[in-house]
């Protein structure tokens, strides 16, 4: 499947016995937002639930870490899917939170392949297709995850590259928050950034629709930032969630040997011994 699916083209999937549609929306701390009340009030006809913001390491102390095989096989086989099954993942957050979702997917070998819905349910409904409301029950399916320790960095691996800069890092973060200008949003989290590292918020990404720029434009994007197509990158945002949005944005262009630091400034950021710049980068 390619990374990014049309509405068009999941209006004409709808209903496919392989087709599995799930909504991994996400709202950042402190959003008066319920993804899951929303998702019940209306979503695409035959999606399930993701619950994106609970699918992570509860004995890890930074929030958001990848779960184990065994939790994330647990919560995929709840939402119905099995080793064949094809994966869009859409969302309904300004935070394009799909393609986390969409990221966990592929890492962790689920299904025969996910895509992300281009757009996601804004553009969905702006263009008047069909919802429905009410939560929903599929029959268990069979997938069972294995995760690729590959494309994931850790806090370890990053000091290293501070020191050595075999890998680009790219910050997802906004232009403010990069810069230390901006107060972060979790309480006693330092500002600024990882030294080094360059800044494309990912809200850059988008056309007005919702939908992900691409081509020459998108391309032009990471250029102005920095990115040196030849070399070997890292993203990172807040809390890992983001910087799926420029590792997926990257591969839509061919740029494969882009990993993510799943830790990102909430891991950073809350260690006192890390090293951190603030200003432009």
């Amino acid at each position: 499947m390619d990374i990014l699916v049309s509405t068009d083209w999941l209006a004409a999937e709808l209903g496919k016995p392989d087709l599995r549609i799930v909504d991994a929306s996400l709202f950042l701390p402190g959003t008066p937002r319920d993804p899951r009340a929303e998702f019940e009030a209306a979503h695409i006809p035959g999606a399930t639930f993701l619950d994106l913001p609970t699918l992570s390491d509860p004995r890890d102390p930074v929030p958001g870490q990848l779960p184990t095989d065994a939790l994330m096989t647990r919560r995929v086989q709840a939402l119905g899917i099995d080793a064949d099954s094809r994966i869009v993942v859409y969302d309904n957050s300004p935070v394009h939170s799909a393609a986390r979702g969409w990221w966990m997917m592929r890492l962790f070998g689920i299904g025969a392949g996910a895509a992300i819905l281009d757009g996601g349910l804004p553009k969905w409904v702006a263009e008047g297709r069909p919802t429905q409301s009410g939560a929903a029950s599929p029959a268990p399916g069979t997938a069972i995850a294995r995760r690729d320790p590959g494309p994931v960095r850790n806090k370890a691996d990053l000091l290293a590259n501070v020191t050595s800069a075999a890998e680009q890092v790219l910050d997802a973060r906004g232009a403010g928050r990069f810069t230390g200008e901006e107060k972060e949003p979790r309480p006693g989290m330092a500002s600024g950034h990882i030294p080094g590292s360059m800044n494309l918020p990912s809200s850059a990404l988008f056309n007005p629709d919702n939908s992900m720029k691409s081509g020459e434009e998108l391309r032009a994007l990471f250029l102005k930032a920095g990115v040196d197509f030849d070399r070997p990158l890292v993203t990172t945002c807040g809390s890992g969630v983001t910087a799926a949005i420029l590792l997926a944005g990257l591969e839509t262009l061919g740029k494969q040997d882009v990993a993510l630091y799943d830790g990102s400034w909430s891991d950073w950021g809350i260690d006192p011994a890390t090293p951190k710049a603030t200003g432009p980068a």
